[in-house]
Protein backbone atom coordinates (compact mmCIF):
# COMPACT_ATOMS: atom_id res chain seq x y z
CA UNK A 1 0.00 0.00 0.00
CA UNK A 2 1.30 3.41 -0.83
CA UNK A 3 2.28 5.71 1.71
CA UNK A 4 -0.55 9.02 2.55
CA UNK A 5 0.41 12.37 2.87
CA UNK A 6 0.00 14.57 6.10
CA UNK A 7 -3.12 16.08 4.49
CA UNK A 8 -4.37 12.63 3.71
CA UNK A 9 -3.94 11.38 6.93
CA UNK A 10 -5.69 14.22 8.72
CA UNK A 11 -8.67 14.36 6.22
CA UNK A 12 -9.20 10.61 6.54
CA UNK A 13 -9.63 10.83 10.41
CA UNK A 14 -12.40 13.62 10.15
CA UNK A 15 -14.66 12.16 7.26
CA UNK A 16 -17.61 11.96 8.81
CA UNK A 17 -19.17 10.75 5.48
CA UNK A 18 -18.28 10.28 1.97
CA UNK A 19 -21.08 11.74 0.00
CA UNK A 20 -20.14 10.71 -3.82
CA UNK A 21 -16.55 10.70 -5.27
CA UNK A 22 -14.54 13.17 -4.02
CA UNK A 23 -16.68 14.56 -1.80
CA UNK A 24 -17.44 14.30 1.55
CA UNK A 25 -18.82 15.32 4.74
CA UNK A 26 -15.63 17.10 7.29
CA UNK A 27 -15.72 17.25 10.77
CA UNK A 28 -14.53 20.68 11.72
CA UNK A 29 -12.45 20.50 15.37
CA UNK A 30 -11.80 23.96 15.98
CA UNK A 31 -14.14 27.29 14.50
CA UNK A 32 -12.50 30.96 15.09
CA UNK A 33 -14.86 34.15 14.14
CA UNK A 34 -14.34 37.36 13.44
CA UNK A 35 -17.06 40.79 13.32
CA UNK A 36 -16.73 40.96 9.85
CA UNK A 37 -17.99 37.24 8.25
CA UNK A 38 -20.14 36.57 11.21
CA UNK A 39 -23.23 38.88 11.37
CA UNK A 40 -25.14 37.13 8.37
CA UNK A 41 -24.30 33.73 9.72
CA UNK A 42 -25.52 34.11 13.26
CA UNK A 43 -29.13 35.78 11.47
CA UNK A 44 -29.28 32.64 9.42
CA UNK A 45 -29.60 30.57 12.32
CA UNK A 46 -32.33 32.84 13.58
CA UNK A 47 -34.53 32.11 10.31
CA UNK A 48 -34.25 28.64 10.49
CA UNK A 49 -34.06 28.77 14.35
CA UNK A 50 -31.21 26.95 15.17
CA UNK A 51 -29.10 26.86 17.78
CA UNK A 52 -24.69 26.54 17.29
CA UNK A 53 -24.13 23.21 17.52
CA UNK A 54 -21.33 23.14 19.64
CA UNK A 55 -20.23 26.76 21.08
CA UNK A 56 -17.49 25.20 22.81
CA UNK A 57 -15.12 24.41 19.31
CA UNK A 58 -16.33 28.23 18.52
CA UNK A 59 -14.27 30.94 19.54
CA UNK A 60 -14.92 34.66 18.84
CA UNK A 61 -12.37 37.66 18.31
CA UNK A 62 -12.49 41.61 17.55
CA UNK A 63 -10.31 42.29 15.36
CA UNK A 64 -10.12 43.91 11.74
CA UNK A 65 -12.78 46.74 12.72
CA UNK A 66 -11.01 48.17 16.16
CA UNK A 67 -9.25 50.90 16.35
CA UNK A 68 -5.25 50.50 17.12
CA UNK A 69 -5.47 54.00 19.21
CA UNK A 70 -7.58 54.83 22.45
CA UNK A 71 -9.39 51.39 21.69
CA UNK A 72 -11.02 52.53 25.50
CA UNK A 73 -12.79 54.77 23.74
CA UNK A 74 -16.33 54.21 21.28
CA UNK A 75 -14.96 53.31 17.79
CA UNK A 76 -15.83 56.35 15.75
CA UNK A 77 -16.37 54.79 12.68
CA UNK A 78 -20.29 53.27 12.30
CA UNK A 79 -20.35 50.52 10.70
CA UNK A 80 -17.02 49.43 12.60
CA UNK A 81 -19.20 50.19 16.16
CA UNK A 82 -22.65 48.29 14.45
CA UNK A 83 -20.21 45.33 13.55
CA UNK A 84 -18.28 44.75 17.31
CA UNK A 85 -21.32 45.28 18.56
CA UNK A 86 -23.12 42.33 17.07
CA UNK A 87 -20.30 40.13 17.38
CA UNK A 88 -20.67 40.77 21.47
CA UNK A 89 -24.16 40.15 21.04
CA UNK A 90 -24.19 37.09 18.92
CA UNK A 91 -21.61 35.73 20.89
CA UNK A 92 -23.55 36.45 24.33
CA UNK A 93 -26.82 35.27 22.53
CA UNK A 94 -25.37 31.79 21.02
CA UNK A 95 -23.07 31.45 24.09
CA UNK A 96 -19.70 31.50 22.11
CA UNK A 97 -16.52 32.87 23.74
CA UNK A 98 -15.38 36.00 22.61
CA UNK A 99 -12.35 37.80 23.32
CA UNK A 100 -13.55 41.39 22.40
CA UNK A 101 -11.83 44.62 22.64
CA UNK A 102 -9.97 45.16 26.34
CA UNK A 103 -9.82 41.61 26.95
CA UNK A 104 -6.29 40.28 27.80
CA UNK A 105 -6.39 37.70 24.81
CA UNK A 106 -7.63 40.10 22.41
CA UNK A 107 -5.78 39.84 19.19
CA UNK A 108 -5.71 39.10 15.35
CA UNK A 109 -8.02 35.80 15.07
CA UNK A 110 -5.04 33.47 13.33
CA UNK A 111 -2.68 35.08 15.99
CA UNK A 112 -4.43 34.18 19.17
CA UNK A 113 -5.27 30.62 18.02
CA UNK A 114 -1.30 29.27 18.39
CA UNK A 115 -0.18 32.07 20.86
CA UNK A 116 -3.05 30.51 23.14
CA UNK A 117 -2.26 26.96 22.24
CA UNK A 118 -5.87 26.14 20.69
CA UNK A 119 -4.40 25.28 17.63
CA UNK A 120 -2.52 21.66 18.13
CA UNK A 121 -1.64 19.50 15.49
CA UNK A 122 -4.03 16.97 13.47
CA UNK A 123 -6.61 19.46 13.83
CA UNK A 124 -9.47 20.43 11.08
CA UNK A 125 -9.77 24.41 11.79
CA UNK A 126 -11.84 26.84 9.78
CA UNK A 127 -12.49 30.72 10.03
CA UNK A 128 -14.27 33.25 7.88
CA UNK A 129 -11.17 34.92 6.82
CA UNK A 130 -8.22 33.83 3.91
CA UNK A 131 -5.99 33.47 5.85
CA UNK A 132 -6.68 30.86 8.25
CA UNK A 133 -4.08 28.42 6.34
CA UNK A 134 -1.75 30.32 8.56
CA UNK A 135 -2.77 27.17 11.26
CA UNK A 136 -1.52 24.72 8.57
CA UNK A 137 1.87 26.10 10.31
CA UNK A 138 1.48 23.66 13.23
CA UNK A 139 0.33 20.49 10.67
CA UNK A 140 -3.47 21.10 10.35
CA UNK A 141 -5.88 21.19 7.83
CA UNK A 142 -6.91 25.08 8.18
CA UNK A 143 -8.81 27.46 5.47
CA UNK A 144 -10.61 30.08 5.01
CA UNK A 145 -14.92 29.97 4.39
CA UNK A 146 -17.25 31.95 3.40
CA UNK A 147 -20.12 33.43 5.15
CA UNK A 148 -22.61 30.83 4.24
CA UNK A 149 -20.02 28.28 5.25
CA UNK A 150 -19.62 29.98 8.70
CA UNK A 151 -23.24 29.24 9.37
CA UNK A 152 -22.98 26.14 8.32
CA UNK A 153 -20.28 25.16 10.89
CA UNK A 154 -21.92 26.80 13.28
CA UNK A 155 -25.20 24.78 13.09
CA UNK A 156 -23.29 20.99 11.87
CA UNK A 157 -19.71 21.60 12.90
CA UNK A 158 -19.09 20.21 9.53
CA UNK A 159 -18.60 21.16 5.64
CA UNK A 160 -19.45 19.23 2.53
CA UNK A 161 -16.23 19.96 0.46
CA UNK A 162 -14.42 18.74 -2.25
CA UNK A 163 -11.24 16.96 -1.31
CA UNK A 164 -8.40 19.11 -3.22
CA UNK A 165 -5.30 17.64 -4.45
CA UNK A 166 -1.68 18.10 -2.86
CA UNK A 167 1.31 19.87 -3.54
CA UNK A 168 4.97 19.87 -2.13
CA UNK A 169 7.19 22.80 -2.22
CA UNK A 170 10.87 22.11 -1.21
CA UNK A 171 13.17 24.35 -0.23
CA UNK A 172 16.60 23.52 0.85
CA UNK A 173 19.99 25.32 1.81
CA UNK A 174 21.39 27.89 3.53
CA UNK A 175 19.53 31.31 3.13
CA UNK A 176 21.67 34.52 2.51
CA UNK A 177 21.87 36.99 5.34
CA UNK A 178 18.98 38.80 5.79
CA UNK A 179 16.36 36.65 4.11
CA UNK A 180 13.69 35.86 6.47
CA UNK A 181 10.64 33.45 5.96
CA UNK A 182 8.22 36.37 4.65
CA UNK A 183 10.93 36.38 1.78
CA UNK A 184 10.55 32.20 1.27
CA UNK A 185 7.21 32.50 0.64
CA UNK A 186 7.48 36.05 -1.68
CA UNK A 187 10.07 34.38 -3.46
CA UNK A 188 7.92 31.27 -3.98
CA UNK A 189 5.00 32.97 -5.31
CA UNK A 190 6.77 35.15 -7.48
CA UNK A 191 8.21 32.16 -9.22
CA UNK A 192 4.81 29.93 -9.06
CA UNK A 193 2.40 33.07 -9.45
CA UNK A 194 -1.23 33.62 -7.80
CA UNK A 195 -2.46 30.54 -9.37
CA UNK A 196 0.10 28.28 -9.17
CA UNK A 197 -0.98 26.11 -6.54
CA UNK A 198 -4.90 26.57 -7.37
CA UNK A 199 -6.71 23.30 -6.23
CA UNK A 200 -4.21 21.78 -4.27
CA UNK A 201 -2.98 21.93 -0.40
CA UNK A 202 0.29 22.76 -0.07
CA UNK A 203 3.14 20.84 2.57
CA UNK A 204 6.43 22.99 2.76
CA UNK A 205 9.53 20.57 3.16
CA UNK A 206 13.14 20.48 3.21
CA UNK A 207 15.68 21.89 5.45
CA UNK A 208 14.72 25.75 5.44
CA UNK A 209 11.30 25.34 6.89
CA UNK A 210 13.15 22.95 9.43
CA UNK A 211 15.52 25.84 10.49
CA UNK A 212 12.31 27.83 11.07
CA UNK A 213 10.50 28.76 14.31
CA UNK A 214 7.03 27.88 14.71
CA UNK A 215 5.94 32.08 14.02
CA UNK A 216 8.54 32.02 10.60
CA UNK A 217 6.46 28.90 10.20
CA UNK A 218 3.01 30.72 10.91
CA UNK A 219 4.60 33.30 7.94
CA UNK A 220 4.92 30.94 5.53
CA UNK A 221 1.65 29.13 5.69
CA UNK A 222 -0.43 32.43 5.91
CA UNK A 223 0.81 33.03 2.13
CA UNK A 224 0.15 30.00 1.02
CA UNK A 225 -3.62 31.37 -0.54
CA UNK A 226 -1.49 33.99 -2.70
CA UNK A 227 -0.22 31.25 -5.24
CA UNK A 228 -3.84 29.99 -5.17
CA UNK A 229 -3.67 26.93 -2.77
CA UNK A 230 -6.89 25.91 -0.86
CA UNK A 231 -4.06 26.77 2.54
CA UNK A 232 -0.33 25.07 3.54
CA UNK A 233 0.75 22.93 6.14
CA UNK A 234 4.24 21.77 7.38
CA UNK A 235 5.10 18.41 9.34
CA UNK A 236 5.29 17.73 12.85
CA UNK A 237 8.62 17.76 14.32
CA UNK A 238 10.17 18.83 17.88
CA UNK A 239 9.88 22.45 17.32
CA UNK A 240 6.08 22.52 16.97
CA UNK A 241 5.70 20.04 19.96
CA UNK A 242 8.03 22.51 21.86
CA UNK A 243 5.93 25.66 21.06
CA UNK A 244 2.33 23.45 22.05
CA UNK A 245 3.80 22.49 25.04
CA UNK A 246 4.66 25.55 26.37
CA UNK A 247 1.35 26.76 26.19
CA UNK A 248 -0.76 24.09 27.00
CA UNK A 249 -0.30 20.38 29.47
CA UNK A 250 -0.28 18.31 26.86
CA UNK A 251 -0.06 14.10 27.32
CA UNK A 252 2.43 11.87 25.96
CA UNK A 253 0.33 9.83 24.37
CA UNK A 254 -1.03 12.53 22.26
CA UNK A 255 2.21 13.96 21.46
CA UNK A 256 3.09 10.42 19.60
CA UNK A 257 -0.30 10.16 17.86
CA UNK A 258 1.27 13.69 16.43
CA UNK A 259 4.31 12.36 14.92
CA UNK A 260 2.35 9.26 13.36
CA UNK A 261 1.25 12.17 11.23
CA UNK A 262 3.58 13.14 9.06
CA UNK A 263 3.93 12.69 5.57
CA UNK A 264 5.11 9.13 4.85
CA UNK A 265 8.59 8.56 3.27
CA UNK A 266 6.85 6.83 0.05
CA UNK A 267 3.85 9.24 -0.37
CA UNK A 268 2.94 10.99 -3.44
CA UNK A 269 1.96 14.04 -4.20
CA UNK A 270 0.09 15.11 -7.35
CA UNK A 271 2.08 18.29 -7.49
CA UNK A 272 5.81 18.94 -6.58
CA UNK A 273 8.59 21.64 -7.25
CA UNK A 274 11.56 22.27 -5.51
CA UNK A 275 13.82 25.34 -4.91
CA UNK A 276 17.53 26.25 -3.23
CA UNK A 277 17.66 28.43 -0.31
CA UNK A 278 20.62 30.06 -1.65
CA UNK A 279 18.86 31.69 -4.16
CA UNK A 280 16.45 33.86 -2.03
CA UNK A 281 17.57 37.37 -1.10
CA UNK A 282 15.23 39.80 0.77
CA UNK A 283 12.83 40.67 -1.37
CA UNK A 284 9.82 43.58 -2.23
CA UNK A 285 6.67 43.48 -4.58
CA UNK A 286 6.26 46.28 -7.21
CA UNK A 287 2.55 45.43 -8.32
CA UNK A 288 0.09 44.73 -7.24
CA UNK A 289 -0.48 41.39 -6.90
CA UNK A 290 2.40 39.65 -4.32
CA UNK A 291 3.94 37.75 -6.90
CA UNK A 292 5.23 40.48 -8.46
CA UNK A 293 8.28 40.40 -5.85
CA UNK A 294 11.83 40.85 -6.55
CA UNK A 295 15.80 41.19 -5.52
CA UNK A 296 16.24 45.19 -3.60
CA UNK A 297 19.13 45.33 -6.33
CA UNK A 298 17.04 44.83 -8.95
CA UNK A 299 14.68 47.45 -11.25
CA UNK A 300 11.46 47.03 -11.12
CA UNK A 301 10.50 45.75 -14.92
CA UNK A 302 12.46 42.40 -13.83
CA UNK A 303 9.78 41.58 -11.57
CA UNK A 304 7.82 38.69 -12.95
CA UNK A 305 3.98 38.96 -13.55
CA UNK A 306 3.94 42.84 -13.72
CA UNK A 307 1.02 44.28 -15.80
CA UNK A 308 1.16 47.79 -17.35
CA UNK A 309 -1.88 48.60 -15.41
CA UNK A 310 0.20 47.83 -11.59
CA UNK A 311 2.81 49.77 -12.84
CA UNK A 312 0.37 52.69 -13.62
CA UNK A 313 -1.47 52.62 -10.42
CA UNK A 314 2.00 52.40 -8.44
CA UNK A 315 3.25 55.26 -10.05
CA UNK A 316 6.69 53.07 -11.12
CA UNK A 317 8.53 53.37 -14.35
CA UNK A 318 9.96 49.96 -15.25
CA UNK A 319 13.59 51.21 -15.67
CA UNK A 320 13.97 52.51 -12.34
CA UNK A 321 15.44 50.86 -9.55
CA UNK A 322 13.31 49.54 -6.64
CA UNK A 323 15.56 51.07 -4.31
CA UNK A 324 15.42 54.63 -5.02
CA UNK A 325 11.78 54.50 -4.09
CA UNK A 326 10.98 56.95 -1.45
CA UNK A 327 8.94 55.73 1.05
CA UNK A 328 6.01 57.57 3.01
CA UNK A 329 4.56 54.93 5.80
CA UNK A 330 5.79 51.91 6.91
CA UNK A 331 3.43 49.45 8.73
CA UNK A 332 4.58 46.54 10.56
CA UNK A 333 2.00 43.79 11.85
CA UNK A 334 -1.10 41.86 10.37
CA UNK A 335 -1.64 38.10 10.94
CA UNK A 336 1.72 37.82 8.68
CA UNK A 337 4.17 40.01 10.61
CA UNK A 338 2.75 41.00 14.15
CA UNK A 339 4.07 38.13 16.29
CA UNK A 340 7.01 39.11 19.27
CA UNK A 341 9.18 37.02 17.12
CA UNK A 342 8.90 39.80 14.30
CA UNK A 343 8.87 42.92 16.85
CA UNK A 344 11.90 41.62 18.56
CA UNK A 345 13.73 41.54 14.81
CA UNK A 346 12.33 45.35 14.33
CA UNK A 347 13.68 46.39 17.52
CA UNK A 348 17.08 44.68 17.33
CA UNK A 349 17.56 46.52 13.93
CA UNK A 350 16.37 50.19 14.69
CA UNK A 351 17.42 50.24 18.28
CA UNK A 352 19.97 53.64 18.82
CA UNK A 353 18.44 54.46 15.39
CA UNK A 354 15.97 57.07 14.05
CA UNK A 355 13.37 57.06 11.20
CA UNK A 356 13.70 59.40 8.91
CA UNK A 357 11.99 62.58 9.09
CA UNK A 358 8.80 61.97 6.68
CA UNK A 359 8.27 58.75 7.01
CA UNK A 360 5.01 57.83 9.12
CA UNK A 361 6.39 53.81 10.79
CA UNK A 362 3.23 52.33 12.85
CA UNK A 363 4.22 48.86 14.87
CA UNK A 364 0.78 47.14 15.24
CA UNK A 365 1.61 43.99 17.76
CA UNK A 366 -0.78 41.19 16.50
CA UNK A 367 -2.39 40.54 20.13
CA UNK A 368 -3.12 41.75 23.65
CA UNK A 369 -0.56 39.17 24.96
CA UNK A 370 2.22 40.12 21.83
CA UNK A 371 1.80 43.54 22.93
CA UNK A 372 2.57 42.61 26.92
CA UNK A 373 5.20 40.84 26.21
CA UNK A 374 6.91 43.54 24.23
CA UNK A 375 6.44 46.14 27.04
CA UNK A 376 7.90 43.41 29.10
CA UNK A 377 10.87 43.27 26.69
CA UNK A 378 11.27 47.09 26.78
CA UNK A 379 10.54 46.91 23.25
CA UNK A 380 7.87 49.50 23.01
CA UNK A 381 10.52 52.13 24.35
CA UNK A 382 12.86 51.01 21.57
CA UNK A 383 10.48 51.73 19.00
CA UNK A 384 9.45 54.93 20.67
CA UNK A 385 12.81 56.11 20.98
CA UNK A 386 13.29 55.58 17.04
CA UNK A 387 10.37 57.20 16.71
CA UNK A 388 7.96 54.56 15.53
CA UNK A 389 4.13 54.90 16.91
CA UNK A 390 3.57 51.55 18.84
CA UNK A 391 0.38 50.94 18.57
CA UNK A 392 -2.52 48.48 20.30
CA UNK A 393 -3.65 45.09 18.67
CA UNK A 394 -5.82 44.83 15.25
CA UNK A 395 -5.58 43.91 12.24
CA UNK A 396 -4.90 47.81 11.55
CA UNK A 397 -3.46 49.15 8.00
CA UNK A 398 -3.50 45.45 6.48
CA UNK A 399 -7.13 46.31 4.79
CA UNK A 400 -8.13 49.59 5.95
CA UNK A 401 -11.46 48.53 7.83
CA UNK A 402 -10.53 50.27 10.57
CA UNK A 403 -9.26 54.02 11.52
CA UNK A 404 -5.52 52.58 9.89
CA UNK A 405 -5.58 54.00 6.16
CA UNK A 406 -2.64 54.81 4.15
CA UNK A 407 -3.24 58.41 2.08
CA UNK A 408 -4.41 57.86 -1.57
CA UNK A 409 -0.64 58.07 -3.60
CA UNK A 410 0.96 57.28 -0.36
CA UNK A 411 3.76 54.54 -0.64
CA UNK A 412 3.77 52.16 2.33
CA UNK A 413 6.21 49.19 2.62
CA UNK A 414 3.85 47.10 4.64
CA UNK A 415 4.49 43.47 6.35
CA UNK A 416 1.33 42.23 5.66
CA UNK A 417 0.08 39.65 2.74
CA UNK A 418 -2.20 41.12 -0.01
CA UNK A 419 -0.99 44.22 -1.79
CA UNK A 420 -4.33 44.94 -4.34
CA UNK A 421 -5.32 48.12 -5.16
CA UNK A 422 -7.05 49.97 -2.60
CA UNK A 423 -6.14 47.45 0.02
CA UNK A 424 -4.56 49.83 2.61
CA UNK A 425 -6.70 52.67 1.80
CA UNK A 426 -8.12 54.34 -1.61
CA UNK A 427 -5.43 55.20 -3.93
CA UNK A 428 -2.45 53.45 -1.71
CA UNK A 429 0.41 52.18 -3.07
CA UNK A 430 1.61 48.84 -1.47
CA UNK A 431 5.11 47.33 -1.11
CA UNK A 432 4.89 44.09 0.92
CA UNK A 433 8.23 43.32 2.80
CA UNK A 434 9.80 41.35 5.52
CA UNK A 435 9.70 43.45 9.06
CA UNK A 436 13.53 43.77 8.73
CA UNK A 437 12.94 45.11 5.25
CA UNK A 438 10.31 47.60 6.31
CA UNK A 439 12.39 48.76 9.49
CA UNK A 440 15.44 49.35 7.32
CA UNK A 441 13.05 51.30 4.86
CA UNK A 442 11.96 53.51 7.77
CA UNK A 443 15.32 54.12 8.88
CA UNK A 444 16.66 55.40 5.30
CA UNK A 445 13.46 56.92 3.79
CA UNK A 446 13.70 54.54 0.80
CA UNK A 447 12.81 50.78 0.20
CA UNK A 448 16.44 49.24 1.61
CA UNK A 449 18.12 46.08 1.97
CA UNK A 450 18.06 45.48 5.34
CA UNK A 451 21.78 43.99 5.13
CA UNK A 452 23.16 47.61 4.99
CA UNK A 453 22.42 47.53 9.01
CA UNK A 454 22.80 44.08 9.53
CA UNK A 455 26.37 44.31 8.39
CA UNK A 456 26.86 47.30 10.86
CA UNK A 457 24.86 45.50 13.49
Amino acid sequence: MMGKTLFDKIWKRHVVKNVSKGLDVLFIDQHFLHEVTSPQAFDGLRVRGIEVLMPHRCLATADHNVPTVNQSHPIKDPLSAVQVASLKANCEEFRIDLFGIGHENQGIVHIIGPDLGITQPGMTIVCGDSHTSTHGAFGTIAFGIGTSQVEQVLATQSLVLSKPKTMKIEVNGTLPQGATSKDVILYIISKLGTEGATGHFVEYCGSVFEKMSMEERMTVCNMSIEMGARGGLIGVDQTTIDYVCDRKDISQKKISFWKTLNTDVDAEFDKSVAYKAENIFPMVTTGTAPDTGIRLNERIGAAPHLSEKSLQYMQFDSNDQVSDQVVDYVFIGSCTNGRIEDLRAVASLIKGRKKADKVNAWVVPGSMKVRAQAIEENLDQIFRESGFEFREPGCSACLAMNDDKIPSGSLCVSTSNRNFEGRQGEGARTVLASPLTAAASALTGKITDPTVFLDEN
